[in-house]
């Protein structure tokens, strides 16, 4: 594969999983797309200690953080905390009893996650390596 080809695969994923969660985080606030509220296992609204609002709020502002990460310097960290927090999406969707596609489909998402996460750490290990070369000549 080329490296044009790496490069591309790379930003799609970065900016798709970028923005991916920060606008879900902001919709958990608006609740335009959906009622987020509605995919909150049961078993979660038991050990919670707020409303489901008031979770679905924190968890807005996690996913806009790690959107933010992923669109920052630090994308490799950022796509494994995206990666960890669709499989813990996943995890709740399933304790619903239902929603499995939903559920699926989160995982599906994070290892796109993990791709960009590993994509991500290869970037990183050829710029050192071109660093290093360019310093020696």
């Amino acid at each position: 594969m080329s490296e044009q080809r790496l490069n591309t695969s790379w930003w799609v994923l970065r900016i798709g999983l970028g923005v991916g969660p920060i606008v879900a985080g902001l919709d958990k606030f608006t609740n335009w797309l959906t009622d987020w509220t509605m995919y909150l296992s049961p078993l979660a609204t038991k050990v919670v200690p707020v409303s489901p609002a008031t979770f679905m709020h924190i968890v807005g502002l996690v996913e806009i953080a790690a959107g933010v990460l992923v669109l920052s310097r630090w994308t490799r960290a950022g796509a494994y905390v995206v990666m960890a927090w669709l499989l813990a999406i996943a995890a709740n969707l399933v304790t619903t009893g239902m929603f499995y596609d939903l559920a699926v489909r989160d995982v599906e998402i994070a290892l796109g996650a993990f791709v960009l996460g590993q994509l991500s750490a290869a970037r990183e290990t050829a710029g050192s390596s071109s660093e290093a070369a360019g310093a020696r000549g």
